[in-house]
Parts: structure tokens; sequence; C-alpha cells
């Protein structure tokens, strides 16, 4: 089975487009539900045809790709390609009510994009609701070139966390909504849809790949969990990062990775190592815990199965084993902060590093959770019987009844949406203050940042200390941004800019904001249209930590927004 999957895997990368190419790589999803079962419990879940996770798209650096959704569940419905840049393609981005009306009951859209200078990992999920809980898989871009790294690759090993709730999620996000509380924790991660054998029922639960030994593979690592960043390792082995988001990276070596919602890393691991009577490694994923909200204090385990001709394997058990002892505590902020300072870019001149030397727009925006007054005559089950909420300089996003892009595509007036404040309106020590006494009531509003085509963008994100600091991973649709700088504590415009590193920053599509702290990146907004900005911690997207970006289309018809397609779904 495993020489089939390399021969696939080697003859699907050989052939590659020229740089002429024209072809389309086409995929039909059906949105249905369907019956499936994990931790004793079977319950009907949204599905991509009936798969848990959902299928992988594999697609070429230069090919045109359609999508075509047909929408068979009794809910609306959208799909975003997680880090595709869509470049002059937003009608195809996928966030509801920011780009499309949702896909209706009954109802079918077709994504087309091309994939323009972008290669490696990426993914791609529903984005209404608390859909992607389910509705996920990997978006898999191979190169042109080779690989810019000199180990030779055996295969190539998709590992996809997830969340799994024993409870209906449609319930859980409701009341979560209603009551203003905190959400569920879920009852279990995943690794590829399977929770592992530290969990009920986990018979055939379990996923094991076998690997042959002195062979090295590239495990590409996606995290599509909801509510939680996610440490991850492999037992007596050391991993070696060579990419993030989709960008290649100066490869080093670490025992473990931090890997935020919405982020991937691509690591090569060496099967060197000498295996016991079982042949069994434990890869082990667990949380990072950086708040002081209810969790899910979990692992989920999967295995690699080392087999080689000249040792006898016994028979496989997976109720044996111990959990890594590289994999970092649940609390290791100094590992995740020395990982992620780790990051640089390839900076070679086949992936050059292009990051603004200078900024046109300097936007500072604090990241916050809120308690708002519980309205009268209703229940709150939130902290001190009020309402959970989040925002950005204490605006919480409200997403409209209709498209913001297509209104600002046909210059619809309309008082829906109002400009983002480019500072915090209400100056303070944003890391010092208490988390349970202090507050800010957040105001409700669609607030969208404008800039002109070309902006070379520098917005700095600063994390609060109200209710609790927190690590909370900041997305970006329709860019990729350079992570110039970050620390602890408050920003200070006239001192840390001095300390950016304006030579090799990693380059990134969602960026993990330290817990207490701030990260700046800088963006060349040069692709026209409407964008979402938003924290991939689905629980702080409900509350509203997210806000829009519209980038005017330039003077010439190469840098304005394409015409939306004739099937473009309407409210």
């Amino acid at each position: 089975m495993l020489v089939v999957e390399v021969l696939l895997t080697l003859a699907f990368f050989l052939v590659k487009p020229s740089s002429s190419s024209q072809i389309i790589r086409r995929f039909s999803y059906n949105i249905e539900r369907k019956n499936v079962k994990r931790l004793c419990h079977t319950k009907r879940l949204l599905t991509v045809g009936g798969k848990y996770p959902g299928p992988t798209i594999f697609v070429h650096e230069g090919d045109n790709v359609e999508v075509k959704v047909t929408n068979m569940s009794p809910w609306n419905t959208t799909i975003h390609w997680h880090g595709v840049r869509q470049l002059r393609s937003g009608w195809a981005d996928g966030p509801a009510y920011i780009t499309q009306c949702p896909i209706v009951p009954g109802g079918t859209y077709t994504y087309k994009f091309t994939i323009i200078s972008q290669r490696g990992t990426l993914w791609w999920h529903a984005h209404l609701a608390w859909q992607r809980a389910t509705v996920y898989g990997a978006f898999i871009i191979y190169p042109r070139m080779p690989y810019p790294f000199p180990s030779l690759v055996e295969a190539e090993i998709p590992i996809v966390f997830g969340e799994w709730w024993n409870g209906e999620i449609e319930d859980i996000e409701t009341d979560m909504k209603l009551y203003g509380s905190g959400p569920n924790s879920s009852d279990a991660y995943t690794i590829n849809g399977l929770p592992g054998p530290l969990y009920p029922c986990y018979n055939k639960d379990t996923f094991i790949r076998t690997i042959e030994r002195g062979k090295t593979y590239l495990l590409r690592i996606i995290n599509a969990a909801l509510n939680d960043e996610l440490f991850f390792a492999v037992a007596n082995h050391t991993l070696t990062v060579v990419e993030i988001d989709a960008v290649y990276t100066k490869p080093f070596k670490t025992k473990a990775i931090m890997v935020a919602p919405g982020q991937t890393t691509n690591v090569l691991i060496t099967a060197n190592q000498v295996p016991d009577s079982t042949g069994m490694f434990v890869m082990a994923a667990r949380p990072y815990l950086s708040s002081v909200f209810p969790f899910d204090n979990s692992t989920t385990i999967g295995f690699l199965k080392y087999s080689t001709p000249n040792l006898k394997i016994t028979k496989t058990h997976v109720k044996s084993f111990t959990l890594p002892s590289n994999l970092p505590e649940m609390e290791d902020t100094p590992f995740a902060t020395e990982f992620a300072e780790k990051l640089r870019s390839l900076g070679s001149p086949e992936y050059p590093c292009n990051v603004p030397k200078k900024i046109d727009k300097r936007v500072i925006t604090t990241i916050s959770l809120n308690l708002q007054d519980c309205p009268v005559n209703q229940t709150c089950k939130g902290f001190k019987n009020k309402k959970f909420y989040a925002s950005m300089n204490n605006q919480s996003f409200v997403r409209p009844s209709i498209s913001i892009l297509e209104c600002h595509y046909r210059n619809l007036s309309t008082t829906l949406f109002s400009s983002f404040p480019e500072r915090p309106p209400h100056p303070f020590n944003y890391t010092g203050v208490d988390p349970l006494s202090e507050n800010l009531n957040t105001e409700f509003s669609t607030r969208i940042l404008v800039v002109p085509y070309g902006t070379r963008l520098e917005i700095v994100l600063q994390d609060t200390s109200f209710l609790n600091p927190e690590n909370h991973p900041i997305h970006v649709h329709g860019h990729n941004f350079f992570i110039v700088g970050s620390g602890f504590g408050n920003y200070d415009v006239d001192c840390d800019p001095k300390y950016y590193n304006l030579i090799d920053p990693p380059e990134r599509n969602t960026v993990a904001v330290p817990v207490g702290g701030w990260a700046a990146i800088r963006i060349v907004a040069d692709n026209p249209g409407v964008w979402f900005i938003h924290c991939h911690l689905e629980e702080h997207t409900s509350w509203g930590l997210a806000m829009g970006l519209i980038v005017q289309s330039g003077q010439h018809p190469s840098q304005c927004l394409l015409p939306p397609p004739d099937d473009f779904p309407i409210c």
C-alpha cells in the first residue's frame, strides 16, 4: 500500500504544467449530513460527500481551480480556501456576508480561482457559523520547481488536527450566543478525524501510518481545530521545519512545534530510530494553554509504525504507550515564544523575502475580550452574569445581511458600514489592568479599513488583559504578510520599530499574537476587493473579534477586481 501511495504521489508531482498552462482542476462538493461515530457517540455531521474530515484537494502552482459546491444540507453554507490569495477573485474567498451571500439549501455555487505564485500546504473549510467544526480538509499545491531542501522525500503525510464534540455543534453555538456564555469545550482532539486511544471507544479510531526505517517523510501539518493552539511532537524524533502557511522557511530542527488554528507547518522527519517490538512511535498533539477559560484538557495521539525487512514486528498494540517526552507542557509559553522566534523566510533568489522596508500607514488595534452588561429581561451566563464579547479597538464586528464585497463593487450606498478606528479609542495600560475588575463595554458595528491599491500597510495587533490575556491567531484574507516584530507587554511606537526584522521575517497568513503581548505585521495591499481580518479562535470571531479591509482598485485594469460570476449567490 505504501509503495502505491509513493508512486501516485511522485507521478502527480512530476506532471507539472508549463508556465503558460491553462489546466483546469475541477472538483464537486456536496454539502450533506451523514452519521459519524466517535467516542461511543453517533451523530449527524455536516460533511462534504459524507467524508469526515473532507477530501484533500491536490493542485499545481499555476492551475485554474473550479469547485462546484451543492448545498444538500438544511442550513446556509459557504467554503473558504484558507491561505489562497484569490488575486482579483475575491468572489471565491468564501466568508459569509463579507465576500458572498451564503449558498442556500438546494443551491449551487462554483468557486473559480487561479493559484498564482503559491505552493505548499493550505486548507479549506466552511466559513459560516461553526460549520468548520466538521467541514474542512487539506489543500495541497505542488510547486513548479523542486523543493528547496536537500532531503529526498519518500512520501508526504497530511496531518490535520480537529476537534470532536459529542453534543450538537449547532446547539453549542446557539446557547453561547443566546446567553453570552463561553462555549462547551470539545470532547476530543483528532488527527485526521481520529481521536486515538486516550479517549473512549478508540478501536479503529486511531491514525496509524506505516513508514520505512531510514527514509525521510514530509508531514503536512494543519491546525483545523476551532478554539485551541496545539503543540505537536513525535516520540524520539527530531522535526525539521521547512515551510509555514505555504511559504518556505530557513530550515531548522526542533523537538516539537506550536501550530495555531488556521496555521500550517511542513516538517521533515527521518525514520532513524531503533523501534521496539511493536515498531510504533507515538505522535501527539495537546493544547497550548494561554487562557483561564475552560478548555479541552486532553491529548490526541496517532502512531508512526516502522516497517523494515530485517525487523520482526509483533502484533500491533496501541494500549501500551507513553506520551513523547519531547512534547511541551500545556503552559509552556517559553517554548511557544522560542519556536516562533526561529521562524525565518527562506529569502533565496528563487524565493525572495519582499518585506516592505517603509510603510504608508500604521494601524494600531487592541484585541480584547469584553463583558457586556446583560440586557433587561434577559438571562446572561457569562462572568458576573454578563455577556462575553470580543473586539478590535473596542469595536465588536457585526456581520451585515448583505455581501460587503458586492456593495463595494456596485458602489451601493449604505449606512451599514463605517470606518475602522486606526488607533485605540481609550489609551491605557493594555496588558497591566486587573483582568476581572477592569472592562470596557464594546460597541457593535461593521467597521472597515479602506486603503488605496498598493498601500504598504502595517498593523500592530495589541493583546489586552481584559478578562485574561490570551494568544490570538489573527488571520488576514486575501494577503500574505510579514511578521516584522513581536513582544510582550505594551507596544512602544517610538522604541519597538527599531528592533524590527526587515531582512528575513516569517511570511504567513495567520499570526499567533503572543499572550499579553503584541505583533506587528506588514502587508502590501495589492489585491483589490474586500477582505476579512479575524481571530481564528471561532468563539472569539463569534463574539466579534474581527474587522473588514477594503483594498481599492488601482489605475490599471490588471489592478481591478474582476466582475462577479453569473452564479454568484444573492441574499
